[in-house]
């Protein structure tokens, strides 16, 4: 019997062994792949399957991102769903000094997550912590279910889960239907010159203006946009309660989420949002796996995860509306479809600050105006 149970063992390894190397054989582009990743440096896994297995032993992720707390909960639950065999925290990170400070956690070694946010204003210095894992090269070549170009080509190993996109507000209560612009040129009318509508005096939506129509069009845009003597205010979410309130009548270059978060706080109904072409969107919420991660893995599939219709769905209710526009059938997808963009992608995402700091240069400088 123990022979038998001996031979019986030995047939199975040469099963797995033949079996290992017909599915090696059936995708050779595949193990190519890997041979090349790994030789760079990278994390590169053949199968699906084995990125499970492993994150399944690791048990637990840690994740420290940008969006809200009740946002993470529900996206926490979710991906506790799909693989219950983790230990899931997903904490949230807030304002510009706690963001500096997790920045020197990480440039110290000291970060004690597996998924980092990371920011826009300092990217470089952010992705410079990341672990090298080849999410773009396992994307392409379907052992993750993650579209392509929400991954920077650059690093491979950043993933945008979120957009933000430009738009205009106005109180149709006060502001006739007939008089909001339809075009960004509208705002430089003489009608609209003198105290007309607000510019954020942090233009980030100036950004995708640059990446789009061009460095010199969007700083001319911007000093014509100074001329007309707008109202200098710093923050949309102090700004769409004063036009909903009556305060002001329109809001040249807003988020587009925020006002639709603050129409559902709006009793009056008065505050409108307006999407015009070309419609400014930048990436938002890149997240990347930390260099010192415990959980590599389980990092792996949140980052997946973070990118299938139900997280981008939890994400669209809680934020809400900040999906991604390359995840087929999320919200802002079907809001764009068919529109023309002004995007500000990977190929430019590390310009923003630079544009952003040429806009306000545009601008003279403007303080924000106290009520």
């Amino acid at each position: 019997m123990r022979v038998c149970m001996k031979g019986f063992t030995a047939f199975l390894g040469v099963i797995f062994i033949l079996g290992a190397a017909c599915a090696l054989a059936a995708s050779p582009t595949l193990l190519k792949a890997k041979i090349e990743a790994e030789a760079r440096g990278f994390i590169f896994e053949a199968g699906h399957d084995e990125i499970v297995e492993k994150a399944r032993k690791e048990g637990k992720l840690r994740a420290i991102v940008s969006l809200e707390s009740n946002t993470n909960a529900s996206l926490s639950k979710a991906f506790r769903e799909r693989y219950p065999f983790l230990d899931v925290q997903v904490q949230e990170i807030a304002g510009t000094e706690a963001r500096e400070r997790f920045l020197l956690e990480l440039k110290t070694g000291r970060a004690q997550w597996d998924i980092s946010w990371t920011s826009s204003d300092g990217f470089t210095d952010f992705i410079q912590h990341g672990k090298k894992v080849d999410l773009l090269g396992m994307a392409e070549r379907g052992v993750l279910a993650i579209p392509t170009k929400i991954i920077d080509p650059k690093s491979r190993k950043v993933v945008a889960v979120s957009t933000t996109l430009g738009a205009i507000a106005f109180n149709r209560c006060i502001l006739d239907a007939s008089k909001v612009p339809e075009r960004w040129e509208d705002f430089l009318k003489p009608e609209l010159k003198g105290k007309k509508f607000i510019v954020d005096v942090r233009p980030l939506n100036y950004a995708p203006m640059a990446a789009g129509a061009g460095e010199e069009w969007m700083v001319n845009y911007a000093r014509k946009i100074a001329a007309q003597q707008p109202v200098w205010l710093r923050g949309h979410a102090r700004a769409l309660p004063s036009i909903g309130a009556g305060e002001y009548a329109l809001h040249s270059l807003t988020n587009y989420q925020t006002v639709i978060e603050a129409m559902e706080k709006d009793p009056r109904g008065c505050l409108q949002v307006k999407v015009i072409e070309p419609v400014p969107v930048r990436l938002n919420e890149p997240e990347m796996i930390v260099e010192s991660a415990s959980h590599p893995y389980a990092a792996i599939l949140w980052l997946e995860f973070m990118a299938s219709p139900i997280a981008q769905r939890i994400i669209d209710e809680k934020e809400p509306l900040k999906s991604s526009i390359y995840v087929s059938g999320s919200a802002l997808e079907k809001l764009v479809r068919g529109k023309k963009v002004w995007l500000l992608d990977w190929d430019n995402f590390e310009k923003s600050p630079k544009w952003i700091k040429m806009a306000l240069e545009a601008f003279g400088f403007p303080q924000a105006e106290k009520k």
